[in-house]
């Protein structure tokens, strides 16, 4: 069997976005993606090929779309009112 392990390296001088720490990021290809994640806190994300960090979705963000409300038809009748009586 052999396990294939992913070599985590960290770079210097970059500061975790979210705890602002200093040199506790550190970089890896994640499923051919590169990744990053900061030991300090914990903090990882996912970067696209410029090196930029690909925001994840917000899970209270509403993407499927509602089907559309059952029109209901009514019938509506009009009846005269007696006081609106036209002079001729």
């Amino acid at each position: 069997m052999s396990e294939e392990t992913v070599i985590k390296r960290f770079i210097a001088g970059a500061v975790c976005p979210a705890c602002t720490a200093m040199d506790t990021i550190r970089t890896f290809d994640e499923d051919g993606r590169p990744a990053r994640e900061c030991v300090s806190c914990g903090y990882a994300d996912t970067l696209d090929e410029r090196g930029n960090a690909v925001p994840r979705e917000v899970p209270t963000r509403v993407n499927k779309a509602k089907p559309a409300p059952e029109k209901k038809s009514q019938t509506v009748q009009f009846f005269p009112n007696p006081k609106l009586k036209k002079k001729q």
